[in-house]
């Protein structure tokens, strides 16, 4: 098994956020970015990467995403403010 990506997308600090999961970072965010991956995100517009973490297993990965997902947003927001606290893009760092 290879490993994968959870992270989190949003359209400014502290507005709508989307917890994903991925094998490819920077595809998957470049997606999401242009538009080109239909549903929640495009329709809210969120195309800042403000929370990412690696996992050596995908299926841990799988998993981390589920229990984020199921977080109180007050956690979620907690986490992103712990690792990012100026809510900046991450996604130029990973080009």
């Amino acid at each position: 098994m290879k490993g994968g990506w959870v992270y989190i997308m949003t359209d400014r600090p502290n507005g709508a956020l989307y917890i994903g999961v991925t094998s490819n970072i920077v595809r998957r965010v470049w997606e999401h970015r242009e538009e080109l991956a239909e549903g929640f995100t495009k329709r809210y517009g969120l195309k800042r990467l403000v929370h990412v973490e690696w996992h050596d297993d995908i299926r841990d990965a799988i998993q981390r995403e589920k229990n984020l997902k199921h977080w109180p947003r007050a956690w979620k927001l907690a986490l992103i403010a712990r690792n990012n606290p100026p809510w900046d893009d991450l996604y130029p760092r990973l080009t």
